[in-house]
């Protein structure tokens, strides 16, 4: 079977606007989306240009929008395709650098805002942190993110309005807040208690969409939102005595 792959191509140094470029492929035995790119680069095409590293579906690297989805090339079989056309377009809300690779400088800025480590507390064991299982169940869900940048580039917001922060970078602040082990004070909450913030969310739920290892971003918003207002409510009772 032969497939017709259309790429968006578009160099910023040589090209004046963006084009799609036609390429047929005929894969050899049982093939991915991400094999098939680097088959048309390597006997067809050696200008095309596109992210990958580990090729298993852990490192985020290869995210793309393939016929209008967002998902890992590395992990997107051929044959689960619906038609013999394969539409690969980069991720939109980041500029692009060239063809299916985007610079990627607002989501890490983002991503950095959020201070995305533990914070452990002033007094240190000895040894270490004992954390016990069902703790940590709770927050498996957000640790499973590889920061492929899927749902940066679905989100309507982060579209609008460049001072939101984005999906990843909350829900990655929830994976650490909801650490036990984790001691950031009320006023690392400063920089995401606002409208480029937790605030700006429009819970339009496309993150949880695009997200292509379930990590459901709008649920660690959501959950942060809550967290934020009874830490307020807590403070206001404080004061109150």
């Amino acid at each position: 079977m032969k497939y017709t792959f259309r790429i968006l191509r578009f160099d910023p140094t040589k090209d004046a606007a963006p084009r799609f470029q036609n390429y047929i492929y005929e894969p050899r035995g049982k093939t991915t989306v991400l094999e098939a790119l680097m088959d048309i680069r390597n006997e067809q095409d050696y200008d095309l240009s596109f992210r990958y590293s580990c090729r298993e579906g852990v490192c985020g690297s290869c995210g793309m929008v393939i016929n209008g989805r967002f998902d890992l090339a590395c992990r997107t079989m051929l044959d689960t395709l619906e038609a013999d056309r394969v539409v690969l377009e980069p991720l939109p809300n980041l500029e692009v650098k060239k063809d299916l690779v985007v610079d990627m400088t607002p989501f890490w800025k983002a991503l950095e805002a959020v201070k995305p480590y533990l914070i452990p507390p002033e007094q240190k064991p000895e040894r270490e942190f004992p954390v016990e299982d069902r703790e940590m169940e709770k927050i498996d869900q957000y640790v499973a993110c590889i920061l492929c940048a899927c749902c940066y580039g679905a989100c309507p917001v982060v579209a609008r309005d460049g001072r939101y922060l984005g999906p990843a970078a909350l829900a990655k602040l929830n994976r650490f807040v909801r650490d036990p082990r984790d001691r950031r004070t009320f006023r690392d909450w400063a920089k995401i208690d606002a409208e480029g913030g937790l605030w700006g969310c429009d819970k339009v739920f496309r993150c949880n969409e695009a997200c292509p290892r379930q990590v459901r971003p709008a649920d660690g918003i959501a959950s942060l939102r809550m967290t934020l207002t009874w830490n307020k409510i807590k403070r206001m009772f404080r004061r109150d005595r």
